[in-house]
């Protein structure tokens, strides 16, 4: 009789530049064995997060490298199938980091429980879970921001940008100015969100689209891109404004380093505040953040959208997309159900 498999993802090489589908490896191996306090879980829905392609690297950072030939790590939310310990029982689901793979053992104080019944699953690993505390957490303390402020958000159609965009409206800006990569996610982001304004960022130059959006300039910049996007943002800056660094997307594959902004020298002169993000400094706000998104999200609100790849294997092929911008929303690949 043939023991059930599980199937991982396995980071086979580290990219140079673009990842391609040889980065990766789909393994099938024996599911494992809960030892005492520990669970097994199946997964049912996996994140994807332009976050994994600095851990490719061999390079010091805030999370370890993956190692090549073991399993990718990535959040994940997952149903227990087996467990030695009281307090979690089978058939209840966790949101836990051992993403990347069908089946999973954790630690039993390394899993949160989720519920259902309350949210869908998947908004545990969006806009109620990590990228939804990193916007709320990046708007309000890292970018500071203040009713009736001027506020421009790149990637703005992703998990983070656009949940930037509808709490700053929803707080009191006097404009929200978001940047993306389609006409189609330019309608989403003024049609379905609230933008008041927003520009394909492949139809001419940032800085003069920007200009145009924000006539009177702006206040806060939450940036994910870096970039063309930093530097026509800091041109566009009024004094005392503020940015947030979460992400700077438009370099992670780069094979040389980047130049910085050519106009970084206006920082000195319109006193401006330029802070890097990491939700991991925010954690403290996971309770706070939920319990004010959430019922916002319940009402409709706050919209969120998220983009479905099905099967353990096709998760290369959704991290490839993610990378290009073939999302709106959540990235997301879906296990079972």
């Amino acid at each position: 009789m043939n023991a059930p498999t599980a199937t991982e993802i396995r980071l086979a090489a580290r990219p140079h530049g673009v990842p391609t589908m040889d980065t990766s490896d789909i393994v099938e191996t024996e599911v494992p064995k809960p030892g005492p306090g520990q669970i097994l879980v199946r997964n049912v829905v996996m994140s994807v997060d332009p976050a994994m392609r600095g851990r490719m690297n061999d390079v010091k950072s805030y999370s370890p490298p993956f190692a090549v030939g073991e399993a990718m790590q990535g959040g994940a939310v997952g149903e227990v199938i087996e467990s030695t310990v009281d307090d979690f029982a089978v058939g209840e689901h966790v949101l836990h980091q051992a993403g990347w793979r069908t089946h999973a053992v954790l630690d039993a104080k390394r899993a949160v429980k989720v519920d259902d019944s309350v949210a869908p699953l998947s908004t545990y690993l969006g806009v109620l879970g990590m990228p939804g505390l990193t916007a709320y957490a990046g708007l309000l303390v890292s970018a500071e921001f203040k009713p009736g402020d001027t506020v421009f958000v790149s990637g703005a159609a992703g998990a983070v940008g656009s949940l930037v965009g509808q709490l700053a409206r929803l707080k009191g800006a006097k404009r929200v100015i978001g940047s993306a990569g389609s006409a189609e996610k330019v309608r989403y982001l003024t049609e379905e969100l609230g933008f008041d304004a927003a520009f394909n960022y492949k139809d001419g130059p940032v800085a003069e689209q920007l200009a145009a959006a924000a006539p009177e300039g702006i206040d806060v910049y939450f940036d994910n891109v870096g970039g063309e996007h930093l530097e026509a943002a800091i041109a566009s800056m009024n004094l005392h404004g503020r940015i947030a660094i979460c992400g700077m997307i438009s370099q992670y594959n780069a094979t040389e380093p980047t130049p910085a902004p050519r106009n970084l020298v206006q920082l000195i002169a319109k006193r401006i505040t330029m802070r890097g993000l990491l939700v991991l400094d925010h954690w403290h706000l996971m309770q706070e953040f939920v319990a004010e998104v959430a019922p916002l999200v319940a009402s409709g609100e706050i919209k969120y959208s998220e983009t479905f790849v099905d099967g353990i294997r096709n998760a290369p092929d959704a991290f490839l997309g993610l990378l290009s911008g073939a999302n709106t929303g959540k990235m997301l690949v879906r296990l079972s159900s």
